[in-house]
């Protein structure tokens, strides 16, 4: 039986162990790192372009059984001892070619998911759950609007990879300056504004300055919490996104990691459609 600080295992959610293959520092606050092995296999493509997945940091001093197994783990072990879980896009998946590649946002020595990121070499092993997923661009959409920062750009870039020939795919991301700006592509009519935190840029200012497209619109808005609820009523109530038409919610929020985060969000904090 569990000890009073265990709590049950969520089987519901596969595990796979992957092996870094290589990693790119896109810009000075990104890096993307692929990963492949076998378990790359077993990684099903839910269709959505926002797929997620759960990666499990060992703790430092902490002995595990192997191969690491998160439900096992917190069936027998204590809660201080778990794995410290990050949740991270899939930027893409590729079967054919056996890899799998994340982007991970890196602010110099900080964060768990960063470090890791910025010291991944060739032959380190990773061990995540997932994917899960919510959002893709609808076929039958006049327009794509895409709004977020640079925790919501690979979902971004992949959502304007899966844009019909031709639609307009209006995009909006929020970086440091021009030095984190990223090309994106797009078989749809693609436009990009990037919106600079370093000149003073304001997300919700900028959007709203825009031309909105016309027709149906399917809106993906996601990124810091604070920005997204600035955002939502300007999507929603002035332009008119119906609730079946957007993706919307706080991917992280400022001052916290990810596990006051998630408590947030439980309490009911957090942003949702």
């Amino acid at each position: 039986m569990a000890s009073p600080t265990t709590a049950p295992a969520r089987r519901n959610r596969p595990a796979h162990r992957l092996t870094v293959l290589r990693s790119e520092r896109l810009t000075p606050h990104l890096v993307r790192v692929v990963l492949g092995g076998p378990g790359v296999v077993g990684i099903a493509d839910n269709g959505c372009t926002d797929r997620y997945v759960k990666l499990a940091f060992p703790r430092p001093g902490v002995t595990y059984p192997e191969p690491l197994d998160v439900g096992i783990v917190r069936e027998t072990m204590p809660r201080s001892d778990w794995p410290i879980m990050r949740t991270y896009t899939v930027r893409s998946l590729d079967h054919a070619a056996g890899e799998m590649a994340i982007d991970f946002v890196v602010h110099g020595d900080t964060g768990v998911a960063g470090r890791w990121a910025l010291a991944a070499a060739p032959g380190d092993e990773l061990v995540l759950q997932g994917p899960g997923g919510a959002y893709a661009p609808a076929a039958d959409a006049d327009a794509h609007v895409l709004i977020g920062d640079e925790a919501a750009l690979p979902a971004i870039a992949a959502a304007c990879e899966r844009v019909a020939p031709g639609v307009p795919v209006q995009v909006f991301v929020q970086v440091d300056g021009p030095h984190d700006e990223l090309a994106l592509a797009s078989p749809g009519a693609l436009s990009v504004r990037w919106v600079h935190r370093d000149a003073g840029e304001d997300l919700a200012d900028v959007v709203r300055d825009a031309p909105w497209p016309a027709g149906r619109v399917q809106a993906f808005v996601h990124g810091e919490t604070g920005v997204v609820k600035a955002l939502r009523g300007l999507v929603r109530d002035e332009r008119g996104v119906g609730r079946e038409l957007l993706s919307i919610s706080g991917y992280w929020r400022r001052g916290m990691d990810e596990e006051a985060f998630q408590a947030d969000k439980r309490a009911g904090n957090g942003v949702a459609a």
